[in-house]
Parts: structure tokens; C-alpha cells; sequence
């Protein structure tokens, strides 16, 4: 049951930046960068933001150095809501930012815990002990 929770928590948690992500290749390009923009932020920043947010939401949902994706997109979570949601006279961005901080939270518990067994890194650190095992057995 434990595997099975873990994994909806980084699908729930890495899904919502994977998506965020992709919707901005497209049309929502131009009006993501201007709302950046208008913000005070450089538009230029957008490819990078495009960038974190599909490669470590990807990482995430597939657990692939998952505590590195969750650190990130935590930060960046705390920093966008910093930036773009502060105005708290108006309740929905009060409510995004709390949103955004609420997100950081979970994913500090995959910074704290890991992705958990059913995961790339739990398959890769399988992988690695198995090997260590192997070697060292073919030493002694």
C-alpha cells in the first residue's frame, strides 16, 4: 500500500509541473512571457522555466533522481509564488499562493524521504548493490 501511495503522490505532485510545462510551447508562450514580463521578471527567463518544469516534473513522475526534481521544483514553487502571487487584496492569489506553498511542502517530503520503491532511482540503487554484492563476492 505504501508503494502504491508514494507513487500517486509524485504522479499527483510532478503532473501538474509536466503539464504546466508543455502548455507553454504552444499558444501560451506569448502570454506566459508577457505575464513575466508585466511582473517585473525577463521574458528571456521563459525557456528556462519551460525547461524545469517538463524535465523535472518528468523526473518526478518517473522517479528519476527524484529528490533533486522535488528540491527544484520546490524552490521554484516558493519563488514563483513570491513573485507572481502576492497580491493577497485579491483571494485568488491569495489562494495560489498558498497553492504554490502547499505544493513545496509535499515535495520536501520526496527531498526528505525519496521516490519511494516503485521508481528509476529505486531500481538503479537495486541495481548498484546487486552489483556491489557481485563484486565483492567474486573478490573473496
Amino acid at each position: 500500500m505504501e508503494n502504491a501511495i508514494t507513487l500517486t503522490g509524485r504522479l499527483l505532485l510532478g503532473q501538474i509541473f509536466l503539464l504546466a510545462g508543455i502548455s507553454k510551447l504552444g499558444a501560451g508562450y506569448a502570454v506566459t512571457q508577457g505575464w513575466m514580463e508585466a511582473t517585473g521578471v525577463p521574458g528571456v527567463l521563459l525557456p528556462a522555466v519551460i525547461l524545469l518544469e517538463i524535465g523535472a516534473g518528468a523526473s518526478l513522475v518517473l522517479g528519476f533522481k527524484a529528490r533533486l526534481a522535488a528540491l527544484s521544483l520546490a524552490g521554484f514553487s516558493m519563488i514563483s509564488a513570491l513573485l507572481f502571487h502576492n497580491n493577497f487584496a485579491d483571494q485568488m492569489q491569495m489562494i495560489m499562493f498558498m497553492k504554490n506553498f502547499a505544493m513545496a511542502g509535499g515535495l520536501m517530503f520526496v527531498v526528505a524521504f525519496g521516490a519511494g520503491a516503485w521508481s528509476l532511482d529505486a531500481r538503479r540503487s537495486s541495481k548498484a548493490s546487486h552489483s556491489g554484492h557481485a563484486a565483492s563476492a567474486s573478490l573473496g
